[in-house]
């Protein structure tokens, strides 16, 4: 297996481990639970981000080009609208 592959399968990893702690800290009702969580999905958020940093120099992942200002509104209305 390739660097980039393995790279690509971490990231991809920790972000669906991110999405599950949410999952979990929504529904959490102990508070110290609630915390231990949030404090272990920020520790992935932080790792992903200098991961998703090392794969973007190597030049394993390019990210999509910056939305546009109209992009920006659209989506503000879309959200404003509910």
């Amino acid at each position: 297996m390739q660097e980039k592959d393995m790279v690509n399968d971490v990231l991809s990893m920790i972000n669906s481990s991110i999405t599950g702690y949410a999952n979990a800290i929504a529904q959490a009702g102990n508070q110290q639970v609630r915390q231990t969580l949030q404090q272990i999905r920020n520790n992935c958020e932080t790792f992903q981000y200098d991961l998703y940093k090392v794969a973007e120099q190597k030049g394993y992942y390019k990210p999509a080009a910056p939305a546009g200002q109209a992009d920006l509104q659209q989506v503000k209305n879309i959200f404003n609208a509910q």
